[in-house]
């Protein structure tokens, strides 16, 4: 939910500097910049959780070998 919100903050920044340069875009455009936008933020956060997932699952295999070491 929160990049739905970031995108749109930064599309609306995005219309800010066009209309201060005297240009416009449709709604539609600003509105598909968003999606753009949130697809990207989607795509960053996963690729974090999957380097976070790969961490846990390595420190997971190593507890195990570690703890068969104690058995």
């Amino acid at each position: 939910m929160q990049q739905a919100k970031h995108a749109e903050q930064m599309a609306n920044r995005f219309r800010e500097l066009v209309e201060d340069a005297g240009d416009s875009l449709s709604a539609n455009h600003y509105n598909e910049l968003k999606l753009i936008i949130e697809a990207g933020l989607d795509t960053a956060l996963l690729e974090s959780l999957e380097r976070v997932t790969e961490r846990l699952t390595s420190l997971a295999h190593d507890i195990q070998h570690n703890a068969e070491f104690f058995d």
